[in-house]
């Protein structure tokens, strides 16, 4: 456990003062480089995860048993596959966070969401959600239909402008990006890497968010230049499909998924 939250996403990132306060499992920080970098060839040690980047070589003295051991020891063995959807519809005349509930379609496409989850057949892990009002209100209608689903609130999820986009249509003050920015990266190292070493079966796990923060959080799965965030848009309630697997690698497997919601519930 102690090497988890040690390595935990080359953690939580650090935040600028007065920052959101979040759970004990997100209190690991460390230093953030922002923006992240972009390259055009896969960082296979994308999440600080690599055997290797576990191990203390220098206490090793050379001994090329006792790295071999300890290279088998630290390589994970299981595939996480993490649902990422996005809140159902919302008050958005709402002037503050309470106010802003989801609308009555909304509370509709959450409903239709979670029979979707459960039909699909996996047992989850876990489901954490946004402490937003519209996410939290949102992972509650799913939970009606997972039955013993643990499900814990995170501030790192809260909606927020994560990165300029490339192309822009709307100006922004860089102090929104420079506050958001870092949280919402830190959301991503916290939760979307290989599954600990430790972890034996195969996990399936929710996360019920925001738009920004789930096309943001794809284009960083995938190693995309991260200011591409922009060019996807989801529907509310919609479903989104990341595995990662064991040795690192990313698959997307569905973007924006709401194709079991009739038409007249589509909304966005």
């Amino acid at each position: 456990m102690f090497l988890r939250r040690a390595v935990l996403a080359g953690g939580a990132a650090l935040f600028a003062a007065g920052a959101v306060k979040h759970s004990e499992e997100d209190s690991s920080v460390s230093a953030v480089s922002w923006p992240p970098a972009f390259t055009r060839h896969w960082d296979s040690n994308w999440d600080r995860r690599e055997p290797r980047s576990l191990i203390n070589l220098t206490d090793l003295n050379g001994n090329k048993e006792d790295l071999k051991w300890k290279l088998k020891k630290y390589k994970a063995r299981a595939r996480r596959t993490i649902f990422l959807v996005r809140h159902g519809q919302y008050n958005v005349a709402g002037e503050t966070d309470s106010e802003k509930v989801l609308t009555p379609l909304g509370r509709e496409q959450a409903n239709l969401t979670g029979q979707r989850l459960a039909n699909l057949g996996y047992t989850y892990t876990d489901m954490t959600y946004s402490t937003l009002q519209r996410a939290k209100e949102t992972s509650e209608i799913i939970g009606r239909h997972l039955q013993g689903v643990t499900q814990t609130g995170s501030d790192l999820l809260r909606e927020g402008a994560p990165i300029r986009p490339d192309p822009s249509s709307d100006w922004k003050p860089d102090v929104l990006y420079f506050k958001d920015g870092p949280r919402i990266e830190s959301a991503f190292r916290s939760y979307i890497h290989r599954a600990d070493y430790e972890q034996k079966d195969e996990s399936y796990e929710i996360i019920v968010c925001h738009d920004n923060v789930i096309r943001y959080l794809v284009c960083r799965a995938l190693q995309l230049p991260p200011e591409a965030w922009l060019r996807m848009d989801l529907n509310h309630g919609s479903i989104t499909e990341l595995v990662i697997h064991y040795n690192g690698r990313v698959t997307l497997r569905m973007l924006g998924e709401a194709g079991y919601m009739p038409a007249s519930k589509l909304s966005c």
